[in-house]
């Protein structure tokens, strides 16, 4: 960036955009913390509490990740809740949104920064990790650091810039498994630039990262390699088809962008203008679709749908950024500001779910229903509770099942009351010969029993009590909280 060109980019830092930024991140960030966990930010209490507990045995890569060094030391700062739970979320988006920032007004434009950090609060993703108290939002702001410090160190050469480069590169797969898509957009966009000479990197400089790099994910492949064998028993989703694809990937935004812009121009008579390079248009168009096309490809291949967004999380920016450069073309100097402030104004407007005074992080209200749940029980009530995880399938789960443990986290940290019964996530033989045994031994003896889960969970197991003549002539009552059901029993 040039001195010109940075001196725009801070004479464009005005007060009504910092006022609606600051807005933006009160509504859609800030007033969700406070609302219940979802199952998988659950799971995150649970590696907390017990890091090495037996129970992750089968499924060993869910405490792995280094992100939970964060969330631990928010723990020990400000408690256990969940707004310190998710706090760290919070701060990494927000780091996260800084480096989009300067990426935009290097490679784009220098006053592109603020249309690519609004553009980044109407994605519904972004906005939803960042108060997520999973790795997504450290891994989008690690993958968004190490892309800017490789702009950096291939237009100035500095050692320093290379470092954490190859710092944030090391770092990111080791916070998930399936980030490894993204190294292939910083090595494409640096070969690019190698190729067309437009690099201050020295050779040394090179040389030493291209043998840093790979040293130091030789012990992340390794892992990934002996997971392999067992990523079956975690599949939960089917290879997705192309419509899945183009929904997910998010071809809209860029579309919409891209097509109001034109229209502008065509209807203000402004010139077009070119602004990236070809290797800029490399790398965050990579940005964009690496991930959604490769864990597509991996999807069709293995027979395992990881093609779920949150999976690829590390896109979100990138489309960001590549609506950003779709407008670029057709805006001029003047444009910019306005542009900006329209986008963060529709967003909130569309991402603040202004019918809801308090929004929640999550449909799941895990608080709400256990806190319901212990008005309906007493300690001697029967609970049947089927785990919401797809791993609780015979032989892992029996009915003797030891709590506490991971397949059941969620009882842990929003506590139930009663006698808790506990069952698989999907039917099975073994699930209905142990509700048959205690349907005599304790569910119609008591005359009053709870069946307590996911909704997808429970609904085999209601089913199946519904259908069985011991029960004829009871009544069933429900709640939904979210995804989450009770139904009681009673005679």
């Amino acid at each position: 960036m040039t001195g010109s060109e940075a001196r725009s980019s801070r004479d464009y830092f005005t007060f009504p955009l910092v006022a609606l930024l600051a807005a933006s991140i009160i509504r859609l960030w800030l007033m969700p913390l406070p609302s219940s966990l979802w199952v998988d930010e659950i799971v995150t209490t649970f590696v907390l509490q017990f890091p090495r507990h037996y129970s992750f045995s089968v499924a060993p890569q869910v405490p792995d990740s280094l992100y939970y060094w964060l969330p631990l030391l928010s723990w020990k700062l400000f408690g256990h809740s969940e707004i310190a739970l998710r706090l760290p979320s919070v701060l990494a988006m927000g780091l996260a949104l800084v480096f989009i920032f300067r990426i935009a007004a290097r490679i784009i434009h220098p006053r592109a920064g603020w249309v690519a950090v609004f553009l980044c609060l109407a994605l519904s993703g972004i906005d939803y990790f960042a108060v997520d108290a999973r790795p997504y939002a450290f891994g989008i702001a690690v993958a968004s650091a190490s892309i800017l410090f490789l702009i950096r160190w291939l237009d100035r050469g500095h050692w320093l810039d290379e470092l954490v480069f190859v710092a944030c590169s090391a770092l990111l797969w080791r916070i998930h498994l399936l980030y490894w898509p993204f190294y292939l957009v910083s090595l494409a966009y640096a070969l690019a630039r190698f190729r067309q000479r437009d690099s201050a990197a020295t050779a040394a400089q090179i040389l030493t990262a291209a043998m840093l790099i790979p040293a130091a994910l030789i012990p992340v492949v390794l892992t990934v390699l002996g997971r392999l064998a067992g990523a079956q028993a975690h599949a939960f989703n089917p290879p997705p088809g192309l419509l899945d694809f183009i929904y997910k990937a998010h071809f809209n935004v860029i579309l919409i962008c891209g097509g109001v812009a034109w229209l502008l121009h065509k209807t203000a008579k402004w010139p077009p203008r070119t602004f990236l390079t070809g290797p800029s248009w490399l790398l965050i168009v990579g940005w964009w679709l690496a991930c959604p096309v490769c864990l597509f490809a991996y999807s069709h291949l293995s027979g395992n749908g990881v093609f779920i967004p949150r999976y690829m999380s590390l896109m979100l920016p990138g489309i960001a950024l590549t609506a950003t450069a779709a407008t670029a073309r057709y805006l001029p100097e003047t444009a910019w500001k306005p542009a900006a402030a329209a986008v963060g104004i529709v967003g909130l407007i569309l991402m603040g779910h202004w019918l809801l005074p308090k929004p929640s992080h999550d449909a799941d209200d895990w608080r709400a229903a256990a806190t319901a749940e212990r008005s309906l029980a007493n300690d001697r009530t029967p609970v049947l509770c089927p785990s919401p995880f797809i791993e609780a399938q015979p032989p892992v789960w029996t009915p003797d099942y030891r709590l506490p443990g991971f397949l059941y986290s969620n009882l842990t940290y929003y506590p139930i009351r009663g006698e808790v019964k506990l069952f698989p996530f999907i039917q099975s033989p073994e699930a209905d010969r142990y509700a048959e045994k205690l349907l005599a031994s304790d569910l119609v003896p008591a005359r009053k029993f709870i069946v307590y889960g996911p909704r997808g969970g429970s609904n085999y197991l209601l089913k199946y009590l519904e259908s069985r003549p011991e029960l004829s002539g009871w009544s069933v009552q429900s709640q939904s909280f979210g995804n989450v059901t009770i139904s009681t029993f009673r005679t």
